[in-house]
């Protein structure tokens, strides 16, 4: 393979790599990614880490499968983590290739406390958190000027599967005006219902992005009243990122994959400019 453009570090026999892969798209893995990916002995990826990142990896390279997707037959977490500390021991270079980033709703931070707690040395890659990169895909930005100075990022279910019951939803829902929900397809009514009841309006645009940066994603727009309706009419499926809030609707002028495909965007989607200014920019 080409060498890649700058010196990186050595991925040592008997260390673990703990590596975000992004949100889908093998064009987002970072350099430090990819080195890994070209330097692994043994490969410990999620269910979330599509095919085209794997096919990056060393010939060679012993691929197993770690990942956990809601309501089917999943690995543990204490199991993962031990297997980490396994292979590490048998002097191998494991990498653990995590969707997204490994620190956000990813579970890293445990999997590196147990490494720590057995003495295995390890390195954090940080990946592009699909809250961010696949919003971008779907053209949707998580902060714009014209709607938002904050975002709050929370999972729609915690350890146990329910709703996180630990969240001040009178706070969020009055305090944050964009929130981006990893997880919460199954969830929804609930986390819509306490919104609503907490002072959100029914009327709130709300977006949806299936399988997102990936050839599959799917993007529905609805809204906060109506969301629980559209998503069963619309057969959209998990994985998928539900985001609240007025940036929804730059969509329509942000919607760069659409617009390769023929779609026509709109300068003014929040309809802010003054007619001088719409005369100004023609």
């Amino acid at each position: 393979m080409d060498k890649l453009p700058l010196d990186l570090p050595d991925f040592q026999p008997g260390w673990v790599w703990l590596v975000g892969g992004g949100p889908g798209d093998a064009g987002l893995l970072t350099l430090y990614a990819l080195h890994a990916l070209r330097s692994a002995d043994v490969l410990v990826y999620d269910a979330l880490v599509g095919d085209d990142v794997l096919k990056l990896a060393r010939e060679g390279c012993e691929l197993e499968y770690a990942g956990k997707r809601g309501g089917k037959p999943s690995s543990k977490q204490a199991d993962i983590s031990q297997r980490l500390v396994q292979l590490a021991r048998e002097g191998k270079k494991v990498l653990r290739l995590k969707g997204g980033d490994p620190f956000v709703f990813g579970r890293g931070g445990e999997e590196a406390l147990a490494l720590v707690e057995a003495n295995i040395p390890f390195r954090v890659v940080p990946g592009i958190s699909s809250g961010i990169g696949g919003l971008a895909y779907a053209g949707i930005p998580v902060t714009h000027r014209e709607c938002n100075s904050a975002v709050t990022f929370l999972t729609g279910h915690n350890a146990s599967g329910i709703v996180p019951d630990n969240i001040n939803w009178a706070g969020l829902a009055q305090g944050s005006p964009v929130i981006v929900i990893y997880m919460a397809i199954k969830h929804l009514g609930d986390i819509a219902q306490k919104l609503i009841a907490n002072g959100r309006s029914v009327d709130e645009p709300v977006g949806i992005v299936s399988r997102a940066s990936t050839p599959a994603q799917e993007v529905l727009e609805t809204t906060l009243g109506t969301c629980v309706e559209d998503v069963a009419k619309s057969g959209i499926e998990p994985p998928a990122l539900v985001v609240v809030g007025e940036v929804v609707r730059l969509r329509s002028g942000l919607d760069w994959m659409g617009a390769i495909d023929g779609r026509v965007l709109t300068s003014d989607p929040l309809g802010v400019k003054t007619q001088s200014e719409k005369v100004a920019s023609a």
